[in-house]
């Protein structure tokens, strides 16, 4: 635990950058829910973070923009019953969202246009669809 999050292959944040934050959870736990801290706060500041490059840095806090509070990102999980398992919980969706945030953005969709066969048969399909419902009428239309 005491060592960095893994985000990609080339990027682990490192241990010192992560705060976490004990709370009391609600939820499952019977009696011990009231006096144990399992619920867990990662936070990090995507904005101040040096184990980011500049431009990768950008891309997350853009991505990020609606989940940031003065560029610092935060999960909460409590889940589990257990600290531990929490403290798991959080750091894997931090990493998920940190690994989405900077992933590189999809190559631009080319235009295309439909085939002259697939035009052919959409209005085949058309007209067969017509002709069953003109079938289907009664004989006064």
């Amino acid at each position: 635990m005491d060592d960095g999050l893994r985000v990609t292959e080339r990027w682990v944040v490192p241990a010192a950058e992560l705060r976490e934050r004990f709370s009391r959870s609600s939820g499952p736990g019977g009696q011990g829910v009231n006096t144990t801290d399992s619920r867990v706060e990662l936070s990090f500041d995507v904005a101040g973070t040096t184990s980011l490059s500049p431009t990768l840095r950008a891309r997350a806090l853009d991505r990020l923009a609606g989940r940031l509070v003065d560029g610092v990102l935060t999960i909460a999980a409590s889940e589990h019953r257990a600290q531990l398992a929490n403290r798991e919980a959080a750091r894997d969706r931090m990493a998920a969202l940190l690994r989405a945030a900077v992933a590189p953005p999809p190559p631009p969709r080319r235009p295309t246009r439909p085939s002259r066969g697939a035009k052919e048969r959409r209005l085949a399909d058309k007209k067969r669809q017509s002709q069953r419902k003109r079938d289907r009428r009664a004989d006064g239309d």
